[in-house]
């Protein structure tokens, strides 16, 4: 069967992913890959990460949360035999913060953790904060150094694999926030556009989509690999 792998989004954890594995059957069980807190990676440094993290022989499919749009897009552009698919969630390819590149030289100087808690649970919940999911959100958040966040936030601000997902031909799914606050619909738009083959799949959610709505990503994500298992009886598949 085929396996799912979680990308985190930018606290890099993988705690935020516990709603949505409680909607997904357990069998296989998911693997969720952990960035570190401590080590302010860039992309690439993380994609060699994730590379050597990756199934080496089962088949799976990556999911790739929001930050970790570009690891994705730079791993499904030249990907590993086993790989069958990739799931993009409130994620991009390019940038969704085009305007702040010019503003990356003073990402350093940039205050990321003294945002206000209610503004953070704004942007990632909108309407749809429960004290739980701010808990989370927060406790998430905390377990990362500044250093790391703001390394990331620069990170966000100059991403652009258009030209290399251009050339993906996987399966690609793209689970889009409804009412997303930080990725607009362009992104989504512009994976398609690039990536003909790309099925959207809108999801009434805030950036936040994996632990807001689980049940209707799970949904989601489920009939995108029922699509990659080969029919029944079917002995030609590897």
């Amino acid at each position: 069967m085929t396996r799912l792998v979680l990308l985190p989004g930018m606290d890099g954890t993988g705690e935020l992913f516990a709603p949505l594995l409680s909607a997904l059957p357990s069998d296989p069980p998911p693997v969720v890959l952990r960035y570190p807190g401590t080590d302010a990676l860039d992309y690439a440094s993380l994609e060699t990460r994730v590379r050597q993290a990756l199934p080496a022989h089962t088949p799976f499919v990556l999911l790739a949360e929001s930050f970790s749009g570009p690891l994705g897009a730079a791993i499904a552009a030249t990907p590993p035999p086993n790989l069958r698919g990739l799931i993009l969630c409130a994620s991009f390819v390019r940038s969704p913060l085009p305007r702040l590149a010019l503003a990356r030289p003073l990402a350093d100087w940039l205050p990321v953790t003294w945002l206000p808690r209610r503004a953070l649970h704004a942007l990632l919940l909108g309407p749809y904060a429960t004290p739980g999911l701010r808990g989370a959100v927060d406790d998430a958040v905390a377990q990362v150094a500044p250093a790391v966040m703001r390394a990331r936030l620069k990170a966000v601000m100059s991403a652009d694999q258009t030209a290399a997902f251009a050339t993906v031909r996987l399966p690609v799914l793209y689970l889009r926030a409804r009412h997303d606050r930080l990725v607009s619909s362009a992104a989504a738009a512009l994976v398609q556009r690039l990536a003909p083959q790309t099925r959207i799949v809108d999801i009434d959610a805030p950036h936040c989509l994996l632990q807001a709505a689980p049940r209707a990503a799970a949904e989601a994500i489920a009939g995108f690999l029922r699509t990659l298992e080969p029919p029944a009886g079917d002995m030609s598949a590897p």
